[in-house]
């Protein structure tokens, strides 16, 4: 009487070596992991885009400056959730600039260059801070992406391994014999895939969601630069 193995999924996970089930609970662990990062980063990244956007239409509107460094840095004490990655640049490039100012009348001198030089720099050290937050957890996604395949395949290598060592215990080998073995192998490779695949996709796109967003960070610190340079005239 021929017994028609059990190739479920599940009965293939059990029934692997201890170490192919390592290597899938591994794998399974970091795609729980990945995809938590990944929609994370999505909110992260569609609420930067978002705040950059308003912010940008508030600024370009024509406001008062002033008024609008008050408001971020209302915000700001509030909640730091209110107030965008552009609009915090906005507020470090402006308070140094006023703390120059009243620095420099204070000794009764006025360089615009020193003035302009200080708001600069503290808007790029806003960008560099606001820039890691954007890409925290990116590294991860990439090793997931990159990784995850060769642990699956070394799972897979050590169970057909195990799987054709048992032949040699079989008198008559047949592909009923030794299917059920390479199928639990071929599970760690089909993890490791299902692990890699989303972490790759999620880390190209937001890569690139990002770059956007550093470009219109950095094309604003310099116009608003220029801004404060034509004012100090």
């Amino acid at each position: 009487m021929n017994v028609t193995p059990d190739l479920s999924f599940l009965s293939l996970i059990t029934n692997a070596s201890l170490l192919v089930q390592l290597v899938l609970a591994l794998l399974l662990g970091v795609s729980v992991m990945s995809w938590m990062y990944i929609f994370r980063k999505m909110f992260a990244i569609s609420s930067a885009r978002s705040q950059t956007e308003e912010f940008e239409r508030t600024f370009w509107s024509g406001g008062n400056l002033n008024v609008l460094y008050q408001d971020a840095a209302a915000n700001r004490r509030k909640s730091t959730s209110k107030i965008g990655a552009l609009e915090r640049i906005f507020e470090s490039g402006m308070s140094e600039f006023q703390k120059t100012k009243a620095s420099l009348a204070s000794k009764g001198a006025a360089d615009s260059g020193i003035m302009i030089d200080g708001a600069r720099r503290a808007m790029r050290a806003a960008y560099q801070r606001e820039m890691d937050a954007l890409e925290s957890h990116l590294a991860f996604l990439a090793s997931v992406g990159s990784v995850s395949p060769y642990v699956g395949l070394f799972g897979t290598v050590w169970g057909i391994m195990n799987a054709f060592r048992g032949l040699a215990n079989v008198q008559q080998a047949t592909l009923a014999a030794v299917a059920p073995g390479i199928a639990e192998a071929l599970v760690a490779t089909a993890i490791g895939l299902f692990a890699a695949i989303p972490a790759v996709v999620a880390y190209n796109r937001y890569t690139h969601d990002i770059d956007r967003l550093a470009i219109r960070f950095e094309s604003f610190i310099e116009e608003f630069s220029n801004i404060l340079q034509r004012q100090v005239r």
